[in-house]
């Protein structure tokens, strides 16, 4: 669906933002796009939705070159991004006036959304919501287009503990065979349980880009009470339930991502991460 070819991004001459990046992305999955502040996340993010173009380097995503900006890509392609300004109209003539983009648009979806939502009121203005809930209803909108490209950039920001739990459950609700959803945020621990594979960048570049399946065939996370009896430890730190840790998994045993642990330990480790998954950094995610 997506193929990113030695890109490069710069917003100021010789300082580049994206840096020979190589990416592939397959339909059919949800993405974590993971990084420190300043990394690039959101530029990568407006390169592949076309509001930004490369200064060199290719990028296709479903057959389209987004620096065209044709119909056809634009029509599938939905992009929240992290803020957002919202015109002086109901939620009701929200939908009205930008459905009419999106042929796939699906109304029954969006009433299903807000309801997950508790947002009842469709007549209620924008402007006199929160900021909360006015991404509530954006995002509603965003998988009620039912476009085959979603990037959502920090989606569950402004979001409560119940509506992050409910946006769980409605982009899960939003997938098919057809969709790829990319998700960019820093509340890592909002992705537990949720995406399909991993995209870490670092310095404008992939670090590591491999699926949930192959993180674990590679990684174990563990929790020990005495850290000194494990061996090859990548990372490992204090919690309640005593030390959890990152380790090599040479003995192949199974065990759950812990995204918040895993990108920790990517940092602490970037050359034995890279020596791990050297294979799997421009592969396609399947």
């Amino acid at each position: 669906m997506i193929k990113l070819n030695d890109l490069k991004f710069s917003y100021k001459k010789n300082k580049l933002v994206i840096n020979d990046v190589n990416l592939n992305i397959e339909k059919g999955y949800i993405h974590g796009l993971l990084g420190k502040n300043g990394t690039g996340k959101t530029t990568l993010l407006k390169l592949i939705a076309g509001l930004l173009f490369p200064d060199s380097g290719k990028i296709e995503v479903m057959g389209f070159n987004p620096m065209k900006r044709q119909v056809g890509f634009l029509s599938d392609v939905f992009f929240l991004p992290e803020e957002f300004e919202v015109y002086k109209m109901s939620i009701e003539n929200y939908v009205k006036i930008h459905s009419k983009f999106y042929p796939n648009f699906s109304m029954e979806d969006f009433d299903y959304y807000l309801n997950e939502f508790e947002i009842t009121d469709k007549k209620a203005k924008l402007p006199s919501l929160s900021f909360g809930t006015r991404k509530k209803v954006i995002i509603a909108f965003g998988l009620a287009t039912r476009a085959k490209l979603m990037i959502l950039d920090e989606p569950t920001n402004s979001l409560d503990i119940p509506s992050k739990t409910q946006f769980r459950k409605i982009i899960l609700r939003a997938m098919n065979e057809e969709t790829s959803i990319i998700i960019s945020t820093h509340q890592v621990r909002d992705l537990h349980n949720l995406i399909d594979s991993i995209i870490i960048l670092d310095n404008g570049n992939i670090l590591l880009n491999a699926s949930n399946q192959e993180i674990t065939s590679k990684l174990f996370f563990g929790v020990s009470q005495s850290i000194d009896s494990e061996t090859g430890i990548l990372y490992n730190e204090e919690s309640i339930s005593g030390n959890v840790f990152v380790k090599e998994n040479t003995q192949k045993q199974e065990s759950n991502i812990d995204i918040e642990l895993l990108f920790n330990s990517v940092f602490s480790n970037k050359e034995k991460i890279k020596e791990l998954f050297s294979n799997s950094i421009n592969k396609i995610i399947k």
